[in-house]
């Protein structure tokens, strides 16, 4: 189109991207009957076992009640479970009991490794130019609106 800027371009690259990893990750939660929430933070788990409830509460941006509630969630449905850390009995660690490469979830894992591999196979000069682009550009619209 004649009328296509480069924020628009860019903009709809990054949201067919966003649709297609959002749309393997909702195969995978409706099959749990989990939330969008529910599977962020279970991801986050997967990809730091023995993660404290604080921790997981900053990624998520949620309050201290918020995490509480959303980790008896996960126990109660027996995909995580919570430890107490030994080197101080006052904090939990959280650790997923779940195996992400297997279904449901291996739908979002092959599209993460093929995501991996076409990064791989790709200029790597442009994959840095491009991961820089997108951070200059997130950090100049996040920082617009402060």
């Amino acid at each position: 189109m004649a009328n296509e800027t480069p924020a628009l371009t860019l903009g709809q690259a990054l949201r067919q991207y966003l649709d297609a990893r959002n749309a393997a990750l909702v195969t995978a939660r409706a099959s749990l009957g989990i939330t969008d929430i529910d599977a962020r933070a279970l991801l986050f788990v997967v990809g730091n076992p023995g993660t404290r409830p604080t921790a997981l509460r900053e990624y998520l941006g949620i309050t201290s009640a918020g995490v509480t509630t959303l980790i008896d969630r996960l126990v109660n449905r027996s995909l995580v479970r919570r430890d107490v850390d030994p080197s101080d009995r006052r904090v939990n660690r959280i650790t997923a009991t779940i195996d992400i490469a297997v279904d449901p979830w291996s739908v979002l894992n092959r599209f993460d490794d093929d995501f991996d591999v076409a990064v791989g196979a790709a200029d790597q000069t442009k994959v840095s130019d491009s991961a820089a682009l997108l951070e200059a550009l997130t950090a100049a619209t996040v920082g617009a609106r402060h």
